[in-house]
């Protein structure tokens, strides 16, 4: 089967560094090639060695794609080929449309390792495979959301009520993604409300039937001087601890990270450490539900929206 024929599918992550060696460039990187500071870099690099001395998304991410190559052949052997694409770390996005180019594909379909759109992000995703394809006029789709996919709700509906098995009667589920800057928000961005529904779809099919049973916390804003969206979930942590001994007493919290596929430093260390440890000096209980990783159903689901895009 010649390519020509075949569809190449651009799978898009973040990014990681591979090796302590990396971690400048890749900072660098984020920072649109202004370096850090001694003292930033010494902050990240800290981040690292808390959680094992780096990030496990680089195998998590090929894990995934992995899946998803084998989801896509089992629905049509041979057709599609999945080529990993990265933000901030090689192979850059502009690198694997390269490759897709010279193996003379002629259609490119995109999905972004993160359910919720946003121009800030998915939207940036796209933007560049499309750059990159047009000197070569190569066709590119879009899967731009998979918020509300029925196999991600079951996937985290599913975790939510097991954690919630084991946490305090009066236990408070905070379902959490990525901040932004809230200028993107403030300019109409669908960001807010994509992780609404997503948080909506499982709070009902884990039988969260109260408002007071859940609610929305933002994590890992960007060191920037303007303002992110919040509010952040350590201050939504210190604010339930000054609620103790009334009405509305927490005692335990479930971080329900669901703008987040795979475990990584702002799932490891924002929430495992940082998030859990502010718990802890409350006394409150902490879980946080499983990332989705490269769970087969989920997948197979993912690989069945790339199909019909």
């Amino acid at each position: 089967m010649s390519n020509t024929s075949r569809t190449a599918v651009m799978l898009m992550a973040y990014g990681t560094p591979r090796t302590k060696e990396e971690i400048l460039p890749y900072y660098t990187d984020i920072r649109r090639g202004r370096a850090p500071t001694d003292e930033q870099l010494n902050d990240l690099i800290k981040r690292y060695e808390a959680i094992g001395g780096l990030s496990p998304l680089k195998q998590l991410t090929e894990a995934q794609r992995d899946s998803l190559q084998e989801q896509l052949d089992l629905i049509n052997p041979g057709h599609y080929q999945v080529f990993l694409g990265l933000k901030h770390a090689t192979p850059f996005i502009e690198e694997s449309v390269a490759e897709v180019a010279g193996l003379g594909f002629t259609r490119i379909i995109c999905l972004v390792l993160a359910p919720h759109y946003s121009t800030y992000s998915i939207g940036q995703y796209t933007d560049r495979v499309r750059a990159a394809a047009a000197p070569h006029n190569i066709e590119v789709r879009a899967v731009e959301t998979w918020a509300r996919e029925d196999a991600f709700i079951d996937f985290l509906a599913a975790d939510l009520r097991t954690k919630l098995s084991n946490m305090p009667e009066r236990t408070k589920v905070l379902f959490t993604a990525h901040s932004l800057p809230q200028r993107i928000i403030d300019a109409g961005d669908p960001y807010p409300e994509e992780l609404r529904a997503t948080a909506e779809l499982v709070a009902s099919k884990a039988s969260l039937t109260r408002w007071s049973q859940w609610s929305i916390a933002w994590q890992s804003a960007g060191r920037t001087p303007e303002p992110w969206i919040g509010p952040d979930i350590l201050a939504v942590i210190d604010q339930m601890a000054t609620m103790r001994d009334t009405d509305e007493s927490v005692d335990g919290v479930v971080v329900c990270a669901c703008g987040f596929v795979a475990d990584h430093l702002e799932v490891l260390y924002d929430l495992d450490l940082e998030a859990s440890q502010r718990a802890a000096s409350y006394g409150m209980a902490f879980a946080r539900t499983t990332c989705v990783n490269s769970d087969s159903l989920v997948m197979a689901a993912l690989a069945r929206r790339l199909i019909s895009a």
